[in-house]
């Protein structure tokens, strides 16, 4: 199913309840400071499992305990959509817990 891009209102609005996400590039991006290695690979996990629910795909970087995840949404011509905002809370809880 194709979806739609938001428009950058849209965007602004949904990013005040999202601390430390930008949008840059037409992705939602926020690099995550984790304790060390272990727990950036197990926080890896966690979301891998948040994406997949809503089959819906981060692209991930990690460097030892940093983990950058960028949102877009390739079926809507790699910009950004009410899904990447779904993502981007429910990789906020699982940081919380």
């Amino acid at each position: 199913m194709k979806r739609k891009p938001l428009d950058q209102d849209s965007i602004d609005l949904a990013l005040r309840s999202l601390p430390g996400w930008e949008h840059k590039d037409d992705r939602l991006v926020k690099t995550f400071v984790l304790g060390d290695f272990c727990e950036a690979v197990a926080f890896i996990v966690r979301i891998g499992f948040c994406a997949e629910s809503l089959n819906h795909h981060p692209e991930l970087y990690n460097v030892y305990n940093r983990v950058r995840v960028e949102l877009t949404t390739h079926d809507a011509g790699n910009k950004v959509t009410t899904m990447d905002i779904v993502l981007a809370r429910d990789i906020d809880e699982v940081v919380s817990k």
